[in-house]
């Protein structure tokens, strides 16, 4: 068998201060997108109304997107309902208080003449089988539960990580994820995304997909820092990064080509999730490598710990210490 990188001897973290200036020249800019202009939040998330269309034949997304284009009701979200007949489309009319006032009725009747003048009367060509509205208020609320969500979420991880191995892991592997939601939250204003509960969820799983690759790399970490007593923790960094550059090779390797392959051929309500997976498969890999284990080598050296072995992991202040280098990775199974 054919095994990528079985002998990878990469000195990842003499790379780490480029890799700090490519981040920064990625979120500073995105940030401050951010902070002039805000997100593009969905109607889940601003207000607006929800309606259910049924057609006479199939008649696509794109159609009923090019008349609701074509009438000056932008930006609609528009997607099957379980039968290819039947669509659920939500759109809006007016922002703030016009939507806080209620504009469900006038919404449904502006989309009814769209339809009505790109397919024709109904209900020969469509009829309308419901129309609700959906609250900022609701929309509010979801916002707020996603970002407790993540916050859960670090707070967990740093609970596990610091019970697993010890508080300088959990802490270094929390601030690289606190990363990757940076990076991801200027992806998404560089590219103008809608953020949808879908998007939310992208941005979910891509910080449970982060703190598991760091997660498998801190691992490997702990347990050379047993096996090579002589080794300060720089060589051993770049050796457990080499010896798990294969698994993570294949797995974000798959892993993204599905994600691209969604990004070519999925509609234009999944298209915005796989354009943030694939990025964050990316960002979550580049974070595990060279922000992950450099800030772990820096929280260590700022505060040194007893480590794995029972010895510190760097030398004490004023003992000469060798050039780092990367050893020869041990073969794994």
């Amino acid at each position: 068998m054919i095994r990528l990188f079985a002998n990878a001897n990469y000195d990842f973290i003499k790379w780490r201060r480029w890799a700090y200036a490519l981040t920064a020249a990625i979120i500073i800019p995105g940030l401050a997108l951010f902070l002039v202009h805000g997100l593009n939040y969905s109607i889940e998330f601003t207000g607006g109304t929800l309606i259910q269309v049924h057609t006479a034949q199939p008649i696509g997304t794109a159609t009923i997107r090019g008349a609701l284009d074509a009438a000056g009701i932008r930006d609609a979200e528009i997607q099957e309902f379980g039968d290819p007949l039947d669509y659920v489309v939500r759109a809006r009319i007016g922002h703030g208080a016009a939507v806080e006032a209620g504009s469900t009725e006038a919404t449904a009747a502006a989309v009814d003449s769209a339809l009505a003048h790109a397919l024709g009367a109904a209900p020969e060509h469509y009829r309308i089988v419901r129309f609700d509205a959906i609250s900022p208020k609701v929309g509010r609320e979801l916002q707020g539960k996603a970002f407790l969500a993540i916050f859960f979420s670090f707070i967990v991880t740093l609970i596990y990580l610091a019970i697993r191995f010890e508080w300088r892991f959990g802490l270094a592997a929390v601030l690289a994820t606190f990363h990757d939601i940076l990076t991801t939250i200027a992806f998404i204003r560089y590219l103008n995304l809608e953020v949808s509960l879908v998007v939310v969820g992208a941005v979910l799983t891509m910080v449970g997909y982060s703190l598991n690759d760091t997660i498998i790399i801190f691992d490997r970490v702990r347990e050379n820092l047993r096996k090579f007593r002589r080794q300060n923790l720089y060589e051993i960094l770049n050796l457990s990064i080499n010896e798990t550059l294969p698994r993570s090779v294949l797995t974000h390797g798959t892993t993204m080509a599905t994600t691209v392959a969604l990004v070519l051929l999925a509609g234009e309500v999944l298209r915005p999730f796989a354009l943030v997976m694939t990025f964050a498969i990316f960002t979550g890999t580049f974070s595990s490598i060279y922000i992950a284990a450099p800030l772990l080598m820096y929280i260590e050296k700022r505060w040194p710990g007893q480590d794995a072995r029972g010895a510190r992991a760097f030398r004490p202040a004023g003992t000469a210490a060798p050039e780092p280098r990367a050893p020869q990775p041990q073969p794994t199974r």
